[in-house]
């Protein structure tokens, strides 16, 4: 338990995290992976080059602080995170680590503020946020190896299907090598996997959305292949290099964006790739017979890009189903097909007063779709999105 001196000194440093920025969570890296460079095996090094890990490591730094005298403020940021570990397989011994690089990085890059009793301060305050994690962890850890099929750690799963989605997506379905069950999961939610390609010197480590209903046998991953800029690694892996009957590492399902079923309207608001937890989330309503109405809203670049599309005309027989889609670089006279950017102030049945709004796709869709929400009256509570990658709020 945290002094009130401490809680002050830790609130106290607030401005100083805020005049270094995110400079000092990328310090902080540099220093971690020179130091334990094994934990490069763990974390995505394509979010360390693009400064993504950084921002979001030094907005949990700043609300952190922020609300250190209040963490029940924190709860929702905490699951997400902790869902995000507990597919990454992080444990109580890496907390320490990550905990002598924060406390000698603030030593490092503030040198003049970082005094004895700031140092006092935020030794206790990140021991207090560790056990947070590592405890929220065990949970999920334990759940998860409780359930019929639930395992800990890497286990390893073949590949035994792969189907192309569209241009760039590819579906891959995996079954556990042992032979025996494999646990269930909330439509939503996603899974680790870790793989060698190649063309890396360490292990790749990725969180996938499962695309499909669970069936207590597989998992299917939908993956998009990653060109633009510095190509996917794993993506580029998985569509080009991994064969049929191949192994991969998985971990078990995780993730706190899931489908709640309330017996209302339900609308899943996707582009590009985000479109996969929202195809598990239509095949789970499908199954168990679903009787509210189901709005399909979905945006990519063109016809070649849109995947799924005739599994969506399948699943449409089965629900009470309204789908609309927006191509951003094609015009075309199909039905329920628009053109250009997703407009939702022209549909007029959407349900605005009762219904559940579940988001995924990039970080600048998703804020333009929720504001779009919001002008319209939507209330933020009913608004559920997923994140690729670290955290961010919308």
């Amino acid at each position: 338990m945290l002094s009130e001196q401490q809680i002050l000194t830790v609130k106290s440093t607030i401005p100083l995290l805020e005049s270094v920025g995110p400079d000092i969570t990328k310090h902080f890296y540099q220093r971690m992976f020179r130091d334990n460079p094994e934990l490069k095996n763990i974390f995505n090094m394509a979010h360390q080059q693009s400064g993504s890990q950084s921002l979001a490591l030094f907005n949990a730094l700043a609300a952190y602080a922020k609300y250190i005298d209040n963490l029940p403020m924190l709860t929702g940021a905490v699951q997400r995170i902790a869902h995000k570990h507990s597919a990454l397989n992080i444990r109580p011994e890496h907390y320490g680590i990550v905990g002598h690089h924060l406390i000698e990085t603030l030593r490092e890059l503030a040198s003049e503020a970082f005094t004895a009793e700031v140092e006092d301060a935020w030794v206790a305050a990140y021991g207090q946020l560790a056990d947070v994690f590592i405890t929220v962890e065990a949970g999920l850890y334990q759940a998860n190896a409780e359930q019929v099929g639930g395992w800990q750690g890497p286990r390893k799963f073949k590949l035994i299907e792969k189907r192309i989605e569209s241009e760039l997506v590819k579906s891959l379905v995996f079954e556990p090598v042992d032979g025996q069950p494999v646990v269930g999961y909330q439509a939503g939610q996603y899974i680790g996997i870790r793989v060698k390609p190649l063309t890396s010197e360490h292990f790749e480590m990725r969180q996938y959305s499962l695309s499909t209903s669970p069936n207590a046998e597989t998992y299917r991953i939908s993956v998009k292949r990653e060109a633009m800029g510095v190509p996917g690694i794993v993506s580029n892996y998985l569509h080009d290099a991994l064969r049929l009957g191949e192994e991969v590492e998985l971990y078990p399902p995780a993730g706190d964006f899931v489908f709640h079923n309330n017996a209302k309207p339900v609308v899943t608001i996707s582009a590009g790739v985000g479109l996969t937890p929202m195809q598990a989330i239509l095949e789970t309503l499908a199954e168990c017979g679903y009787h509210a109405p189901v709005f399909y809203l979905h945006a990519c670049e063109n016809q070649q890009q849109h995947s799924f599309k005739k599994r969506l005309k399948q699943l449409g027989q089965q629900l009470n189903l309204t789908h609309h889609t927006w191509y951003n670089q094609e015009v075309t006279s199909e039905d329920n097909i628009h053109h250009g950017l997703m407009d939702l102030t022209t549909l007029d049945n959407l349900p605005l007063t009762d219904g559940d709004f579940y988001l995924c796709g990039p970080v600048g869709f998703m804020l333009f779709a929720k504001q779009q929400l919001v002008n319209l009256g939507v209330a933020i509570e009913r608004i559920h999105y997923e994140m690729f990658g670290p955290h961010q709020e919308i």
